[in-house]
C-alpha cells in the first residue's frame, strides 16, 4: 500500500517536470520593446506629397455693357390741314379784326365837373388790385365818399344800379357821352343789362379803375357816363 502511494506521487512530479520544461520550450523569447522604439526613432518618415492638380486659366474676355442711349424724342412735323375757301376767309377775318383800342395816357380834365372827382379817381386807383375780385362798385363807392364827392355810402347793392342811385340821391348828372374813351377824369361809367348784376368803374388818366385797373373799358353794354357838375 505504501508502496503505490509512494509511486503515485513520484509520478505525478515527473507530469508537472515534463509539463515545466515544455512550457519554457515554447515560450516565446523576450520582447524588447525599446530596441524596436529606438529603431522606429531612426527610420526616417516617408512623407507623401500629393501633386495638386494643374489648374488651366483661361482668359475671359472683358464684358463691354453698352449704355442705353436716352431715347430721343422724334419731331413732329406739322400736319398741314387745307381748309375750304369758306374757312380761310372766316380765318382771315378774325386774324385782321383790329385789336381794342388801349386808352390814352393823357386824357384832358373837364372844368366843368366838380374837382373832387379827379382825386376820387386817384384814390380808387391807389386801392385797386391787377385782377378783378367781382367787387366794383363796393371800391367805387369807397373812393367817391373818401374823396368828399358823397357824403353818404349809396344803398344799392348790383352795379347796374349805381347810375339810378348816384342821379336820384347824390345830384350826379349824365353825360352825352358814348364812347368809354372820351369819358372825363373821375367820370363814373356805368354797365350792364336789367338781367345782369352790371359794372362800375371810374375814368382814370391811365385808363379804367374799380376794384382793379385795366388799361381798357369794359366789354359789357355801356349804360351811361355820369358826373357831378
Amino acid at each position: 500500500m505504501r508502496r503505490l502511494v509512494c509511486l503515485n506521487v513520484t509520478v505525478t512530479a515527473l507530469l508537472i517536470i515534463s509539463n515545466t520544461s515544455r512550457a519554457q520550450t515554447f515560450a516565446p523569447p523576450k520582447l524588447s520593446f525599446t530596441g524596436r522604439e529606438q529603431a522606429a526613432k531612426k527610420d526616417p518618415i516617408q512623407v507623401i506629397t500629393r501633386e495638386a492638380p494643374e489648374v488651366i486659366t483661361k482668359e475671359i474676355p472683358p464684358q463691354v455693357i453698352a449704355k442705353e442711349k436716352p431715347a430721343v424724342a422724334m419731331k413732329q412735323t406739322p400736319e398741314v390741314i387745307t381748309n375750304p375757301p369758306v374757312a380761310k376767309n372766316q380765318i382771315a377775318e378774325v386774324i385782321t379784326k383790329p385789336a381794342p383800342p388801349v386808352a390814352k395816357k393823357q386824357v384832358a380834365a373837364d372844368r366843368h365837373l366838380d374837382p373832387k372827382l379827379s382825386r376820387a379817381a386817384t384814390i380808387a386807383q391807389e386801392r385797386a388790385h391787377a385782377h378783378s375780385r367781382s367787387m366794383c362798385w363796393h371800391y367805387v363807392k369807397e373812393a367817391l365818399l373818401a374823396s368828399g364827392v358823397i357824403d353818404s355810402r349809396p344803398k344799392s347793392e348790383y352795379a347796374r344800379d349805381a347810375a339810378q342811385d348816384l342821379v336820384s340821391n347824390y345830384g350826379f348828372k349824365k353825360l352825352s357821352v358814348r364812347d368809354p374813351f372820351a369819358a372825363p377824369i373821375g367820370s363814373v361809367l356805368v354797365y350792364g343789362t336789367s338781367r345782369s348784376i352790371g359794372h362800375v368803374e371810374i375814368r382814370t388818366k391811365e385808363g379804367f379803375v374799380s376794384d382793379f385797373r385795366s388799361p381798357t373799358p369794359s366789354h359789357r353794354p355801356l349804360i351811361g357816363v355820369y358826373a357831378k357838375l
